[in-house]
């Protein structure tokens, strides 16, 4: 039997047939897929093969084989363990969520999140959320952004999902796909999903007064069929997006602006830092590149996962 798995929760694995059947399924011995070495070797969205088995009166399945991702989005914790986690397969966008304070989303988080999905060929939309909170100099700073990121040639749409401001929009780009929506604890994601669709009653809950962070209402990566020929999937709110598989001489190539600028170079393998003749270094002494966008990248191809710590957000 083939089906999509639309949840897991580490050991089990809820699967849904084309039929419409859903079974809880788990997998027999060591899995591995290709030389991926995750923490979670299925994961949501992935299309698998299963056989049922039955103990007593319990029917299950056993996953015995995977088929290729079209993509996934995958990250790195930041924490000591530096384990892998592929956060969901074959999706056709994710919509990463951001907040400007309640909780604060830093450029460095939303620049990783994005050069992931570029890497791994996932269309990105940003959605900047509560914006029926902000103070007028607080949306100067939402405007700010959103033309940073859509100069570079990113979607970005101002929303309130308390509020449905720019709900209808966000639904109209999920017609006819597969979204995933992603962002740390408390941006919003599950407020927004109901406003989307009300009858699926996900889980919210209040900002945390002392320390402004969000309280985990999802707890696995899940799935769901939405009433307007749609798939959602919610995931766990996160901290830290460390990169994973990428060497320091091709991450300037998942930064759209910096790779448009690349054949300018002197040398073919420049790393614009202190190259001579360095398009991307002549177009940020001339502010036609983001200085933000620039710090992110030097982060990144140092590798120094230690200046990237958001100690105000749980893992």
């Amino acid at each position: 039997m083939k089906g999509t798995v639309y949840k897991s929760t580490g050991s089990w694995y809820t699967v849904k047939t084309p039929q419409g059947e859903v079974y809880d399924c788990r997998i027999k011995g060591r899995f591995r897929i290709k030389g991926i070495k995750s923490t979670n070797p299925i994961a949501v969205g992935d299309l698998v093969s299963f056989d049922l088995e039955q103990t007593g009166d319990t029917t299950f399945g056993v996953i015995h084989d995977i088929e290729e991702r079209t993509n996934y989005i995958i990250r790195k914790s930041v924490k000591l363990s530096k384990q892998t986690h592929i956060i969901a397969a074959n999706i056709d966008q994710v919509f990463l969520m951001i907040t400007l304070n309640n909780p604060k989303t830093y450029t460095i988080f939303i620049d990783r999140f994005l050069t992931t999905s570029e890497a791994y060929d996932v269309e990105a939309v940003l959605l900047f959320n509560k914006i029926d909170t902000y103070s007028e100099e607080e949306l100067d700073e939402v405007r700010y952004l959103a033309a940073l990121y859509r100069k570079i040639g990113y979607t970005c749409l101002g929303i309130s999902a308390k509020q449905g401001k720019n709900v209808e929009k966000v639904k109209e780009m999920m017609v006819g796909k597969t979204s995933m929506f992603s962002g740390h604890s408390g941006v919003g994601k599950s407020t927004l999903i109901n406003a989307i669709e009300p009858s699926l009653e996900i889980k919210t809950a209040e900002i945390s007064e002392q320390h402004l962070q969000g309280q985990h209402t999802t707890t696995f990566a899940e799935m769901y069929d939405l009433s307007f020929d749609a798939r959602i999937i919610d995931t766990p709110g996160i901290k830290g997006f460390g990169l994973v598989d990428m060497e320091k001489e091709e991450i300037g190539d998942y930064f759209p602006e910096f790779f448009a600028l690349k054949q300018d170079c002197k040398f073919n393998n420049c790393l614009h830092i202190d190259e001579p003749q360095c398009a991307v270094k002549e177009a940020l002494e001339n502010d036609e590149v983001s200085w933000s966008r620039y710090k992110s990248y030097l982060q990144m191809i140092s590798g120094d996962e230690d200046t990237y710590r958001f100690d105000d957000f749980d893992e």
